[in-house]
């Protein structure tokens, strides 16, 4: 995927997690881009703190599409995934991420919150102890300000 639709996918991304946000729900967005690097399968934002965006998208898309056609997909995400969305989004089989902001950045703004006890694992270091390749783009230069900005003073700090 080049720079500038990946880009434009964070942005929508981006959207979802603003939505989330509306609903009293944490700001996170993500995308699941068909292989063709164009087409948008599902977009999804956070749930709760056990149904990431992430994740919820990484299981729908386990249930509605074999594993060969995910291993060619790309989920866009607006974090870098947490562990527990890393691993969902292997056994899945996606076979990409890419990621606006790193995970080092939420915590510089959330903390010791309760609501994102965040357990420090980057996702390449969980991939890499996987079986299957998951190729990780990520964080993407120049949409950091843009994507912690829900985040000032929503998890009141």
């Amino acid at each position: 995927m080049d720079a500038a639709r990946a880009e434009r996918h964070l942005r929508r991304a981006h959207a979802v997690a603003l939505r989330a946000m509306g609903m009293g729900r944490h700001p996170f967005g993500a995308l699941l881009v068909a292989p063709d690097g164009e087409t948008v399968l599902a977009e999804q934002g956070n749930i709760d703190t056990v149904n990431h965006a992430e994740s919820t998208l990484a299981r729908t898309a386990a249930q509605n599409w074999p594993g060969a056609y995910l291993a060619r997909c790309t989920l866009v995400t607006t974090f870098e995934p947490c562990a527990m969305c890393a691993g969902t989004l292997y056994w899945a089989g996606i076979g990409r991420v890419v990621y606006g902001a790193a995970e080092t950045d939420l915590l510089a703004l959330t903390g010791d919150h309760p609501g994102n006890p965040t357990l420090r694992l980057p996702c390449r270091e969980v991939f890499d102890r996987g079986q299957r390749r998951v190729e990780v783009v990520g964080p993407v230069a120049g949409l950091r300000d843009l994507l912690l900005e829900p985040h000032r003073g929503f998890w009141g700090h």
